[in-house]
Parts: C-alpha cells; structure tokens; sequence
C-alpha cells in the first residue's frame, strides 16, 4: 500500500527484531494506549503465560518485550506519532495527515 503511494519508510521485522521496553513505554505513550489495549489476546503466548489483560502496565511490557508476538500489529510511526494499522488505511492517515 505505500509502496503504491510512492511513501518511503522503513519496515521492522518483530520477530527479528524485536522492540524493546523502553521502546514499548515509547509507542505507547506514541499511540495513547495502554499495553493491555493492544496485547492479542490470542495469541499462544498470552494462553501460556497465563494472562488475564489486567497485568500492571510494566508486567505486560515485560512479556511484550520477550513475546513480540503478543502486541496488535501492524504500527506505524512518524516522528511524535503513532498509529495501529487496523484497518491499513490509518496508516496512510498518519503519513499522508
């Protein structure tokens, strides 16, 4: 979709590259949200650790960090902002806004 737009970013693979505490604190603040608004809940990892959602905030970053699979996908950032990208088209909200 931004390729066809002709938009530059840069793509961040979670599983290679996971993001993480102090990036997590960072998105979040970014988009708004709490870890428990955006943690699929699922996903194999939430069943095995045995999560119920109403984790501290630092409890779910923690599991976040360690399980990237765990947080709602895609995000898109642009400097100070953030978005989730469902439906894709927020993303072109954030870079095209």
């Amino acid at each position: 979709m931004l390729d066809g737009k002709g938009i530059e970013y840069r793509y961040r693979d979670y599983r290679k590259e996971p993001l993480s505490e102090d990036e997590l604190k960072k998105l979040f603040r970014k988009l708004g949200v709490r870890p428990r608004d955006l943690l699929r809940r699922n996903d194999r990892a939430y069943k095995e650790l045995g999560l119920s959602g109403e984790e501290d905030d630092a409890v779910l970053i923690r599991h976040m960090a360690r399980h990237p699979t765990l947080l709602q996908r895609p995000i898109a950032v642009a400097g100070r902002r953030a978005v989730v990208g469902r439906p894709p088209e927020r993303i072109l909200e954030l870079v095209e806004g």
